[in-house]
């Protein structure tokens, strides 16, 4: 039985009383004063039993409820005090999430920077392959012009030795020519042929041409040709425009062949008019 209920068991009690005083009273004036005495006498001792062991039962229960209350202080402080040490703990783990959070984004900025060097380094890697990959393209173009310049190298040496070779036989030939030119009573100094070197100012035209090699030209050795005078070639219709080189390989008195030196300007043909001079020269 809870303590409310005990507690409305004493005052239901009360009220029994009471009513059973009230109930003597009128007994009294009805009935036998005397049995009706005695019989509500048992009823108040039975009630008066009935009310000590309910007062016995109260303080029964004022006791376990003293008893409960001293342990709900217990308790309660106990309580107080885990909440104390739990909000204690809470703010330290606050506290150390905080550090934690700051922590973590001085981490993430790290990492940021970390990842922005690392995409820095990574695009000057592929900076440096490139230019690898371009020094080594170079190196090969340079190997490969090494070995073209050493090739070269051994044909100007070999043509050095052609060269030499030719220099020698070209002086012991001078040397027979100058005998044989002496021989026939011809002076062997190059001063008394300077005429070849420089041909007179003439200006002539083409009489004839053979398959646009050879050509016959209109003046000759009263002009002051000479083999191995060289004219230039030219042609003045539809427009004035340079043919090429010829070189003197024959003369008479007024006329002259000539053979074309390599090849006219972009294989044009020779055509009987055209004309010659030694002082007109190309442009260029």
């Amino acid at each position: 039985m809870t303590f409310v209920g005990k507690i409305l068991v004493f005052l239901i009690m009360v009220f029994a009383l009471v009513f059973l005083g009230i109930s003597t009273v009128v007994f009294m004036t009805e009935k036998d004063w005397k049995a009706a005495k005695e019989a509500e006498t048992k009823k108040v001792s039975k009630l008066q039993s009935e009310l000590a062991n309910s007062k016995s039962e109260i303080q029964k229960v004022q006791s376990d409820l003293a008893a409960a209350k001293t342990a709900f202080q217990t308790e309660t402080k106990a309580k107080d005090q885990q909440i104390a040490t739990l909000e204690a703990e809470t703010k330290t783990a606050q506290d150390q999430g905080t550090k934690a959070n700051t922590a973590l984004g001085v981490a993430e900025q790290n990492a940021k920077i970390a990842l922005e060097e690392a995409d820095s380094k990574r695009k000057e890697v592929e900076q440096l392959r490139s230019q690898k990959s371009d020094v080594e393209k170079q190196a090969n173009e340079y190997k490969l012009r090494q070995t073209e310049l050493n090739d070269k190298i051994r044909e100007l040496e070999r043509a050095k030795e052609t060269l030499e070779k030719n220099t020698t036989d070209l002086r012991e030939r001078n040397a027979r020519l100058s005998t044989a030119l002496r021989s026939h009573g011809l002076s062997d100094d190059p001063s008394s042929y300077a005429a070849i070197e420089s041909p007179p100012a003439v200006e002539g035209e083409v009489t004839k041409v053979k398959d646009n090699k050879l050509v016959q030209l209109s003046i000759g050795s009263d002009d002051g040709l000479v083999p191995g005078h060289e004219v230039f070639l030219f042609r003045t219709k539809p427009r004035p425009e340079y043919i090429g080189k010829i070189k003197i390989l024959s003369v008479d008195p007024d006329q002259a062949v000539g053979q074309v030196i390599g090849s006219t300007i972009q294989g044009k043909k020779i055509q009987e008019g055209d004309l010659v001079s030694s002082t007109i020269r190309p442009r260029g």
